[in-house]
Protein backbone atom coordinates (compact mmCIF):
# COMPACT_ATOMS: atom_id res chain seq x y z
CA UNK A 1 0.00 0.00 0.00
CA UNK A 2 1.44 3.61 -1.24
CA UNK A 3 2.13 6.15 1.66
CA UNK A 4 -0.33 8.16 1.06
CA UNK A 5 -2.95 5.32 1.22
CA UNK A 6 -1.51 4.85 4.58
CA UNK A 7 -1.47 8.32 5.64
CA UNK A 8 -4.83 8.87 4.49
CA UNK A 9 -6.37 5.24 5.86
CA UNK A 10 -4.54 5.50 9.31
CA UNK A 11 -5.64 9.52 9.81
CA UNK A 12 -9.08 8.87 8.67
CA UNK A 13 -9.76 5.63 11.37
CA UNK A 14 -8.27 8.11 14.05
CA UNK A 15 -10.49 10.91 12.96
CA UNK A 16 -13.46 8.71 12.45
CA UNK A 17 -12.79 7.04 16.24
CA UNK A 18 -12.55 10.29 17.87
CA UNK A 19 -15.62 11.48 16.30
CA UNK A 20 -17.88 8.72 17.00
CA UNK A 21 -16.66 8.60 20.24
CA UNK A 22 -17.77 12.30 20.80
CA UNK A 23 -21.33 11.05 19.16
CA UNK A 24 -21.40 8.29 21.17
CA UNK A 25 -21.53 10.49 24.68
CA UNK A 26 -24.11 12.60 23.35
CA UNK A 27 -26.58 9.38 24.24
CA UNK A 28 -24.61 6.89 26.47
CA UNK A 29 -21.50 7.34 28.99
CA UNK A 30 -20.38 4.39 31.33
CA UNK A 31 -21.04 6.76 33.83
CA UNK A 32 -22.25 10.12 34.29
CA UNK A 33 -19.10 12.18 33.69
CA UNK A 34 -19.84 14.73 36.45
CA UNK A 35 -21.09 12.45 38.77
CA UNK A 36 -18.84 12.56 41.77
CA UNK A 37 -18.43 9.72 44.03
CA UNK A 38 -15.33 10.46 46.59
CA UNK A 39 -15.59 6.96 48.07
CA UNK A 40 -14.23 5.54 44.51
CA UNK A 41 -11.72 8.59 44.17
CA UNK A 42 -8.50 8.02 42.70
CA UNK A 43 -8.93 4.32 42.16
CA UNK A 44 -6.44 3.46 39.40
CA UNK A 45 -7.46 1.35 35.93
CA UNK A 46 -9.70 -1.73 36.49
CA UNK A 47 -12.58 -3.32 34.70
CA UNK A 48 -14.93 -1.66 36.89
CA UNK A 49 -13.27 2.00 35.86
CA UNK A 50 -10.63 0.62 32.48
CA UNK A 51 -9.27 4.18 32.86
CA UNK A 52 -9.27 4.68 36.52
CA UNK A 53 -11.10 7.66 38.51
CA UNK A 54 -10.37 11.17 39.58
CA UNK A 55 -9.82 13.19 43.01
CA UNK A 56 -13.44 13.16 42.91
CA UNK A 57 -14.10 9.84 42.08
CA UNK A 58 -15.37 10.63 38.08
CA UNK A 59 -14.92 8.41 35.75
CA UNK A 60 -12.12 9.04 33.41
CA UNK A 61 -12.98 7.28 30.66
CA UNK A 62 -16.35 8.97 31.08
CA UNK A 63 -14.91 12.20 31.05
CA UNK A 64 -12.77 11.85 28.25
CA UNK A 65 -15.58 10.63 26.15
CA UNK A 66 -17.48 14.05 27.04
CA UNK A 67 -14.59 15.69 26.49
CA UNK A 68 -14.37 14.85 22.83
CA UNK A 69 -17.55 16.11 21.74
CA UNK A 70 -16.70 19.42 23.64
CA UNK A 71 -13.39 19.88 21.92
CA UNK A 72 -14.52 18.96 18.50
CA UNK A 73 -17.65 21.07 18.84
CA UNK A 74 -15.29 24.01 19.77
CA UNK A 75 -12.82 22.87 17.16
CA UNK A 76 -16.18 22.32 14.49
CA UNK A 77 -17.78 25.81 14.77
CA UNK A 78 -14.53 27.76 14.62
CA UNK A 79 -13.59 26.10 11.66
CA UNK A 80 -16.79 26.79 10.38
CA UNK A 81 -16.52 30.20 11.31
CA UNK A 82 -12.68 30.88 9.79
CA UNK A 83 -13.96 29.16 6.64
CA UNK A 84 -17.38 31.10 6.93
CA UNK A 85 -15.36 34.53 7.29
CA UNK A 86 -12.01 33.83 5.37
CA UNK A 87 -12.90 32.43 1.64
CA UNK A 88 -15.03 35.47 1.00
CA UNK A 89 -12.61 37.48 1.85
CA UNK A 90 -9.90 35.87 0.27
CA UNK A 91 -12.28 35.47 -2.73
CA UNK A 92 -13.19 39.09 -2.98
CA UNK A 93 -9.63 40.44 -2.14
CA UNK A 94 -8.33 38.25 -5.64
CA UNK A 95 -11.53 39.46 -7.97
CA UNK A 96 -11.23 42.84 -7.24
CA UNK A 97 -7.40 43.59 -6.11
CA UNK A 98 -6.08 47.26 -6.00
CA UNK A 99 -7.16 48.96 -2.90
CA UNK A 100 -9.62 46.26 -1.78
CA UNK A 101 -7.28 43.94 -1.64
CA UNK A 102 -4.53 45.72 0.42
CA UNK A 103 -7.22 46.77 2.99
CA UNK A 104 -8.69 43.39 3.35
CA UNK A 105 -4.64 41.77 3.51
CA UNK A 106 -3.68 44.40 5.88
CA UNK A 107 -6.79 43.61 8.36
CA UNK A 108 -6.18 39.93 7.74
CA UNK A 109 -2.54 40.36 8.64
CA UNK A 110 -3.53 42.36 11.46
CA UNK A 111 -6.01 39.68 12.83
CA UNK A 112 -3.36 37.22 12.71
CA UNK A 113 -0.38 39.13 14.64
CA UNK A 114 -3.00 37.95 18.02
CA UNK A 115 -2.53 34.40 18.83
CA UNK A 116 -5.58 32.87 19.78
CA UNK A 117 -4.62 32.36 23.43
CA UNK A 118 -4.61 36.44 23.54
CA UNK A 119 -7.43 36.81 21.84
CA UNK A 120 -9.17 34.45 23.95
CA UNK A 121 -7.67 36.54 27.10
CA UNK A 122 -8.88 40.39 25.69
CA UNK A 123 -12.35 38.53 25.21
CA UNK A 124 -12.12 36.29 28.49
CA UNK A 125 -11.51 39.86 30.30
CA UNK A 126 -14.40 41.68 28.71
CA UNK A 127 -17.27 39.16 28.90
CA UNK A 128 -15.96 36.25 31.14
CA UNK A 129 -14.45 32.52 30.13
CA UNK A 130 -16.54 29.72 28.54
CA UNK A 131 -16.81 27.85 25.86
CA UNK A 132 -18.42 30.18 23.52
CA UNK A 133 -15.57 32.77 23.94
CA UNK A 134 -13.10 30.17 23.18
CA UNK A 135 -15.18 29.43 19.81
CA UNK A 136 -14.93 33.12 18.95
CA UNK A 137 -11.01 33.48 19.53
CA UNK A 138 -9.78 30.20 17.59
CA UNK A 139 -13.00 31.70 15.19
CA UNK A 140 -11.46 34.90 14.47
CA UNK A 141 -7.76 33.35 14.59
CA UNK A 142 -8.83 30.95 11.78
CA UNK A 143 -10.34 34.00 9.53
CA UNK A 144 -6.89 35.40 8.17
CA UNK A 145 -5.92 31.74 7.70
CA UNK A 146 -8.03 30.88 5.09
CA UNK A 147 -8.48 34.25 3.80
CA UNK A 148 -4.81 34.26 2.56
CA UNK A 149 -5.29 30.48 1.42
CA UNK A 150 -7.93 31.23 -0.58
CA UNK A 151 -6.45 34.52 -2.13
CA UNK A 152 -3.43 32.99 -3.04
CA UNK A 153 -5.16 30.23 -5.07
CA UNK A 154 -7.87 32.15 -6.48
CA UNK A 155 -4.92 34.41 -7.78
CA UNK A 156 -3.55 31.82 -9.41
CA UNK A 157 -6.69 30.67 -10.98
CA UNK A 158 -7.50 33.96 -12.23
CA UNK A 159 -4.52 34.20 -14.79
CA UNK A 160 -6.01 30.71 -16.21
CA UNK A 161 -7.72 30.27 -20.05
CA UNK A 162 -10.82 29.20 -19.03
CA UNK A 163 -11.38 32.17 -16.49
CA UNK A 164 -10.61 34.39 -18.98
CA UNK A 165 -13.12 33.12 -21.67
CA UNK A 166 -15.61 33.28 -18.14
CA UNK A 167 -14.74 37.04 -18.10
CA UNK A 168 -15.02 36.88 -22.04
CA UNK A 169 -18.27 35.74 -21.91
CA UNK A 170 -19.52 38.42 -19.70
CA UNK A 171 -19.78 37.09 -16.34
CA UNK A 172 -19.10 39.09 -13.09
CA UNK A 173 -16.31 39.18 -11.36
CA UNK A 174 -18.90 37.80 -8.48
CA UNK A 175 -19.90 34.98 -10.81
CA UNK A 176 -16.80 33.82 -11.81
CA UNK A 177 -15.66 33.68 -8.10
CA UNK A 178 -18.46 31.55 -6.96
CA UNK A 179 -18.83 29.11 -10.30
CA UNK A 180 -15.27 28.80 -11.33
CA UNK A 181 -12.74 29.38 -8.80
CA UNK A 182 -14.76 28.24 -5.90
CA UNK A 183 -15.32 24.73 -6.73
CA UNK A 184 -11.43 24.89 -8.18
CA UNK A 185 -9.80 25.51 -4.62
CA UNK A 186 -12.53 23.39 -2.82
CA UNK A 187 -10.21 20.28 -2.28
CA UNK A 188 -7.35 22.23 -0.80
CA UNK A 189 -9.60 24.56 1.64
CA UNK A 190 -10.47 20.92 2.58
CA UNK A 191 -6.90 19.63 3.39
CA UNK A 192 -6.84 23.42 4.91
CA UNK A 193 -9.99 22.80 7.27
CA UNK A 194 -8.94 19.08 8.58
CA UNK A 195 -5.27 21.11 9.69
CA UNK A 196 -7.16 23.60 11.44
CA UNK A 197 -10.05 21.27 13.08
CA UNK A 198 -6.77 19.29 14.80
CA UNK A 199 -4.74 23.35 15.82
CA UNK A 200 -8.62 23.98 17.18
CA UNK A 201 -7.89 20.89 19.55
CA UNK A 202 -4.99 22.19 20.78
CA UNK A 203 -6.27 25.40 21.11
CA UNK A 204 -9.09 24.33 23.12
CA UNK A 205 -7.65 22.03 25.58
CA UNK A 206 -4.84 25.00 26.23
CA UNK A 207 -7.10 27.69 26.67
CA UNK A 208 -8.96 25.32 29.21
CA UNK A 209 -5.97 24.44 30.77
CA UNK A 210 -5.74 28.28 31.58
CA UNK A 211 -9.52 28.19 32.59
CA UNK A 212 -10.45 30.26 29.67
CA UNK A 213 -11.92 27.48 27.70
CA UNK A 214 -14.87 25.19 28.76
CA UNK A 215 -15.91 25.27 32.26
CA UNK A 216 -16.38 22.85 34.92
CA UNK A 217 -18.18 20.58 35.26
CA UNK A 218 -18.49 20.10 31.76
CA UNK A 219 -15.72 17.89 30.64
CA UNK A 220 -12.29 18.94 28.69
CA UNK A 221 -9.25 17.11 28.16
CA UNK A 222 -7.23 20.25 28.61
CA UNK A 223 -9.02 20.71 32.32
CA UNK A 224 -8.59 17.04 33.16
CA UNK A 225 -4.34 18.17 32.68
CA UNK A 226 -4.55 20.98 34.87
CA UNK A 227 -6.24 19.06 37.32
CA UNK A 228 -3.90 16.20 37.00
CA UNK A 229 -0.72 18.07 37.41
CA UNK A 230 -0.14 18.09 41.19
CA UNK A 231 -1.55 13.90 40.96
CA UNK A 232 1.15 12.46 38.31
CA UNK A 233 3.38 10.76 40.62
CA UNK A 234 0.78 8.64 42.44
CA UNK A 235 -2.27 8.90 40.01
CA UNK A 236 -0.03 8.88 36.40
CA UNK A 237 -3.65 8.19 34.65
CA UNK A 238 -4.97 11.10 34.83
CA UNK A 239 -2.65 12.79 32.95
CA UNK A 240 -1.76 10.16 30.68
CA UNK A 241 -5.28 9.32 29.30
CA UNK A 242 -6.34 13.16 28.22
CA UNK A 243 -2.67 13.54 27.20
CA UNK A 244 -3.41 10.39 24.88
CA UNK A 245 -6.83 11.73 23.28
CA UNK A 246 -5.28 14.97 22.92
CA UNK A 247 -2.02 13.38 20.69
CA UNK A 248 -4.33 10.92 19.02
CA UNK A 249 -6.98 13.60 17.67
CA UNK A 250 -4.92 16.25 16.52
CA UNK A 251 -2.56 13.14 14.65
CA UNK A 252 -5.40 11.70 12.70
CA UNK A 253 -6.34 14.63 11.89
CA UNK A 254 -3.26 16.31 10.68
CA UNK A 255 -2.89 12.34 8.97
CA UNK A 256 -5.68 13.18 7.16
CA UNK A 257 -4.89 16.40 5.97
CA UNK A 258 -2.27 14.97 4.60
CA UNK A 259 -3.56 11.97 3.05
CA UNK A 260 -5.93 14.46 1.59
CA UNK A 261 -3.47 16.53 -0.20
CA UNK A 262 -1.78 13.74 -1.29
CA UNK A 263 -5.14 11.99 -3.21
CA UNK A 264 -6.04 15.80 -4.55
CA UNK A 265 -2.68 17.46 -5.73
CA UNK A 266 -1.74 15.61 -8.78
CA UNK A 267 1.81 16.92 -8.30
CA UNK A 268 2.18 15.38 -5.04
CA UNK A 269 1.27 12.33 -5.71
CA UNK A 270 3.41 11.61 -8.66
CA UNK A 271 6.11 13.03 -6.40
CA UNK A 272 5.84 10.49 -3.93
CA UNK A 273 5.13 7.59 -6.22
Amino acid sequence: MKRASLTLWGGSALAVLVTAMAILSLFWTPYDPTLLDVQARLQGPSVTHIFGTDHLGRDVFSMIMAGARNSIMVALVAVGIGMGAGVPLGLLAAAKGGWVEDALMRINDLLFAFPALILAILITAAFGPGAINAIIAIGIFNIPVFARLTRATALSLWQRDFILAARLSGKTATRISIEHILPNITGILLVQGSIQFSMGIIAEAGLSYLGLGVQPPAASWGRMLFDAQTMTGFAPWLAVFPGLAILLSVLGFNLLGDGLRDLLDPRTRRGRK
